[in-house]
């Protein structure tokens, strides 16, 4: 007998038809002999429905109404997928975040998770109950409901897989594993069998939304394997786990992008200690995530600062940074929200030269002009215009040998 923890996404529970075929799945894995918990997220499309209302009430909503507003879309979720197992016979209980409970930090809308207190689920578990748990969910310790971000219910499944000490967790989505790339730019994309979590951490960073940042963060933290896989078929997918000799030998496993962030420019800023804090605090005070950074040579006592932030957070930060650069003296601010942000990605990376320049001389010969750039072990970014998007990664796809017949052709 294993503890099997699945995840299951909007789309896969986006009807009744679909829910019931769902509830069959759940039924089949727990028939083979395991414990089963399901975690699953909100009807495809009820969190944009309840977005869009929040929008319309007010343009910034409270935080803390915002999250219970928003957090009501996984009730109708589990309450559904529990009466389908209960119409087929099966014992099965769904739980609210806060009644598990999963303790959160206070962040609404971006909260991170901080303890799970597993023993209500484990009793359950014990009496063989399938247990169904809201995803993207829980309670900070004043008692206040807090949602985890979109795409949430991947770190809830993880997180929840990790308290319990799951044998595995089941992402089940609409797609059927982890791709060199997205396949609906480039259809040569090939199915990866299996990812290190540091790649997966690095491709979840970078625009792919095959699973949550904090997801596979967790994953690593509590030596979780991942099974992503489709909930439409019974084929293998992909498993995220620990880093093995075999992973090594590929230079480049992935290309990632994403068009999900927005550029800011702080103009002729004062090259002095503390302005650098001064201009970024405020932006971390207000859970704006800041990713790429660059400072250019100071002349004449005075720099440009340019950074990114997620396009979702972008009037936000640009009414924040407008209000500090007034504050330190900067001559103006500066902002293109039309860029994107392409990535390759590679354990191989780490023992092997040369992989940064290829990238940068295959988009040179196409004319594609790099605004930004940043590196770390195992990946390189660039951040173009978002028009050459689909050109770029289709040329980097096939310059470092990732298509199904290149990669065919090395087997």
């Amino acid at each position: 007998m294993a503890l099997v923890v699945q995840k299951y996404g909007g789309t896969s529970v986006g009807t009744i038809e679909k829910i019931q075929n769902v509830a069959r799945r759940v039924a089949r894995t727990y028939d083979e002999g395991n414990d089963m918990v399901v975690v699953v997220s909100a009807m495809a499309g009820e969190t944009n429905k309840l977005v869009a209302l929040a929008e319309a009430m007010c343009e910034f909503p409270s935080e803390r109404e915002y999250d219970v507003l928003v957090a009501a879309g996984e009730q109708v979720s589990i309450a559904l997928l529990s009466m389908a197992l209960q119409s087929m016979g099966y014992k099965a209980k769904s739980y609210l975040g806060w009644q598990i409970p999963i303790y959160t930090d206070n962040a609404f809308s971006k909260a991170r998770i901080e303890e799970i207190q597993d023993s209500n689920i484990r009793e359950d578990l014990h009496n063989g109950t399938i247990v169904v748990v809201a995803g993207f969910q829980g309670i900070d310790h004043d008692n206040n409901i807090t949602t985890l971000g979109r795409g949430g219910s991947d770190t809830s499944a993880v997180a929840v897989a990790a308290a319990l000490k799951a044998d595995v967790c089941e992402i089940l989505t609409d797609v059927d594993g982890v791709y060199t790339t997205d396949p609906r730019i480039v259809p040569e994309a090939s199915k990866m069998e299996k990812v290190s979590y540091d790649e997966m951490l690095e491709m979840a960073s970078l625009g792919s939304k095959v699973l949550q940042l904090r997801s596979v963060e967790f994953a690593k933290k509590y030596n979780v394997v991942v099974h992503v896989r489709s909930s439409l078929n019974d084929n293998p997918g992909t498993l995220v786990m620990k880093e093995d000799a075999d992973m090594e030998t590929v230079l480049v496993s992935g290309v990632t992008y994403n068009k999900d962030e927005a550029k800011i420019s702080v103009m002729r800023v004062p090259d002095k200690p503390g302005i650098a804090a001064q201009l970024f605090t405020p932006l971390s005070a207000a859970n704006i995530m800041v990713d790429m950074i660059i400072q250019n040579i100071s002349h004449e006592g005075l720099t440009d600062m340019t950074f990114t932030v997620p396009r979702a957070d972008f009037k936000k930060a640009l009414k924040i940074v407008e209000e500090t650069a007034a504050k330190i003296g900067a001559a103006g601010v500066q902002s293109n929200q039309s860029i994107a942000k392409i990535s390759i990605v590679g354990v191989g990376m780490r023992s092997h030269s040369g992989i940064a320049s290829k990238m940068f001389e295959t988009l040179s010969a196409e004319g594609v002009n790099i605004q930004m750039i940043s590196t770390s072990e195992i990946k390189v970014s660039c951040v173009i215009d978002d028009k050459y998007t689909e050109l770029a990664v289709r040329v980097l796809h096939e310059a470092f040998g990732l298509d199904k017949q290149q990669v065919a052709q090395e087997k």
